[in-house]
């Protein structure tokens, strides 16, 4: 699905299927997102870089994407 189909998704008046489309995206900005921080930290960024660049608090950017990390 593209930009436009979403854009066209998002200006419906069905509540059904604007919703659908909201959280469509929202599962695509998750990943975008996730995908993102795993990146900053193979390139050596710091949580704190990381939760500066979204907005957030390193402490929240940690909590949501560390669990997993390998500690060296």
């Amino acid at each position: 699905m593209g930009l436009e189909d979403y854009a066209a998704l998002l200006r419906t008046t069905d509540p059904a299927t604007g919703l659908r489309a909201a959280g469509a995206l929202r599962r695509l900005a998750e990943r975008v997102e996730e995908m993102h921080a795993v990146e900053a930290r193979r390139a050596g960024w710091s949580w704190e870089r990381i939760g500066d660049a979204l907005g957030v608090t390193r402490q929240s950017v940690h909590a949501k994407y560390g669990k997993g990390e390998r500690h060296v």
